[in-house]
């Protein structure tokens, strides 16, 4: 039986099936992102280090999967500018890659001390807004093209996943171990105002989030096998489960921004766990009937390439500047 069956939420309206996408499992597959420039769909698996790019197919299925870099580093995510280059958030700095693959490494933006960074997104701007994962009194900053760092919070348990609303002028933000979504107003100049509590969860513990084209917000529940859809007025309106305890984030993707892509873990499972749930740790797809707006494609990095790029710091990525990547086994 799915948790969601006997927790808080059992009552919500089922939306759409969720269908495993994926041939390989991943460890913490993370921060699904949908590329709408080159149509494909990428991700993280954070302890690995690794970020993930695929085909969606009419079907729901991700095929023509391939590694397409991996840094000496966790990844908590990754964003994708309109050129093709790509930020990713390792664990106390930002590793930017261009169009050819060719890593720049940020500097060093905080102390690990057990603290990496987790979830982010860029701005409408293109400011990196990422929070951290650690032992607590966690952060949810911004990091702009000079990578000067602006905290929002520092107060949180584990900073975890954050939207949008389509005009930008609004941002959740999710607090993972309080299970608590917070919501505040955002302006085009970067100004934020006070959070103000959106939603407290019951049960299971919220993570990755995206906004619908309704604004409504769909967040992945960690523990509870679900994907709950909360109204802008904070009410719980239906849900998508899935045969996994782990959800961990959730993206609309393809060519209509009308499938909704769940990516789920192996991350703190038992052996009999993994046993009674295989699944784990796939990516699945649903069609809800819902739509997404037009996602943003654009980072601030592109200065920071620019500025170093004379300097190759002789790293180079799985599959560049091979015939071809290595595919998913």
């Amino acid at each position: 039986m799915n948790r969601t069956e006997s927790s808080a939420y059992a009552a919500l309206p089922t939306c759409g099936t969720a269908q495993v996408a994926t041939r390989d499992t991943y460890h913490l597959a993370e921060g699904p992102v949908w590329d709408p420039i080159r149509e494909r769909l990428l991700w993280v698996d954070i302890e690995a280090g690794a970020v993930y790019d695929g085909r969606l197919a009419g079907d729901g299925r991700i095929g023509s999967v391939s590694r397409l870099v991996t840094v000496a580093d966790t990844a908590g995510t990754v964003a994708i500018s309109a050129t093709g280059s790509m930020v990713v958030a390792g664990s106390t700095r930002l590793h930017y890659f261009n169009t050819e693959g060719v890593r720049v490494p940020g500097g060093e933006l905080m102390h690990g001390e057990g603290r990496r960074f987790n979830d982010g997104k860029p701005d409408p701007a293109g400011r990196f807004v990422v929070g951290t994962k650690g032992p607590g009194n966690e952060s949810l900053v911004r990091i702009d093209a000079e990578e000067r760092v602006t905290t929002f919070d520092d107060d949180l348990s584990l900073s975890n996943g954050i939207a949008w609303t389509a005009d930008g002028l609004l941002l959740y933000s999710v607090d993972t171990l309080a299970q608590k979504i917070y919501v505040r107003s955002y302006e085009p100049n970067g100004e934020v105002g006070e959070r103000r509590l959106f939603f407290t969860f019951e049960d299971g513990y919220p993570d990755g989030a995206t906004v619908d084209a309704e604004g409504c917000l769909w967040v992945a529940v960690w523990g509870l096998g679900t994907v709950i859809r909360i109204s802008p007025d904070g009410i719980p309106v239906a849900r998508v489960d899935v045969p996994v305890p782990h959800v961990s984030s959730v993206a609309f993707a393809g060519p209509d921004l009308d499938t909704l892509v769940i990516t789920t873990a192996r991350e703190g499972l038992t052996k009999s766990q993994l046993d009674r749930f295989p699944l784990s740790g796939s990516l699945f797809t649903t069609d809800t009937g819902i739509t997404a707006s037009p996602p943003r494609c654009g980072t601030a990095n592109d200065h920071i390439l620019r500025k170093d790029q004379n300097e190759d710091h002789a790293y180079r990525p799985s599959g560049v500047g091979t015939t071809r990547r290595p595919r998913e086994r």
